[in-house]
């Protein structure tokens, strides 16, 4: 099992990873604020889904990279900090937009429709495969047992954190929405604290030494 304190700092890495603008966020505040809070739990439940395949594709994959090819761990390590870095740029660069700067304007779909969208927005979501692939391995230590359990472990919390994040922000999104328009300043602290965090977690894993 993975020590607590290493899963504290992959929460917040998680937790980082959900609020940063990207297409699972900006379709479901979309599709909240334009059809209602249904509709955008509905979405969701086809956006958790979508990390359960994340889950099962990637945990079966590092258990068979780590173990066969040498210099996967720091090939992937230096895929993370620069994945992190590059997050941390798009979070601040010119013209970037907020959490809540989003389309308004989609068309009403039925339920099922709205399930699979929310899939294969998270399935086709090139943040969350990068995301996984290259940041698990860097909590995942032999001497803490299976490989394959591990990495259920951090999908699983990963997958819980983006559920209560989304959860609340789905139920809030307009309200929300309207607060942040008010209060410009509050979008521009939002993009400096998550590029300030991504940074620091580049530089953490940098300095880890390999294992």
């Amino acid at each position: 099992m993975i020590q607590t304190s290493d899963l504290l700092i992959f929460g917040l890495a998680a937790l980082i990873l959900v609020i940063t603008p990207g297409p699972n966020m900006v379709y479901l505040i979309s599709r909240s604020i334009t059809q209602g809070r249904a509709a955008g739990l509905i979405s969701l439940a086809g956006v958790i889904c979508g990390f359960i395949f994340h889950i099962v594709m990637v945990s079966f994959g590092l258990t068979a990279i780590l173990f066969t090819i040498p210099f996967a761990y720091t090939l992937l390590k230096t895929a993370g900090i620069i994945y992190l870095l590059y997050l941390a740029y798009q979070a601040i660069k010119p013209g970037s937009k907020s959490l809540f700067e989003v389309q308004t304007d989609l068309e009403v779909d039925k339920p099922a429709r709205l399930f699979t969208m929310g899939f294969f927005t998270n399935v086709l979501n090139p943040k969350v495969a990068v995301f996984y692939v290259s940041f698990f391995p860097q909590f995942i230590k032999l001497e803490n047992g299976s490989i394959l359990t591990q990495s259920f472990q951090l999908g699983v919390t990963q997958s819980l954190i983006s559920l209560t994040v989304n959860f609340v922000i789905v139920l809030s999104a307009s309200a929300m929405a309207d607060s942040f328009a008010r209060k410009p300043a509050w979008i521009k602290l939002q993009k400096w604290f998550m590029a300030t965090v991504l940074t620091g977690l580049a530089v953490k894993m940098a300095l880890e030494k390999s294992k």
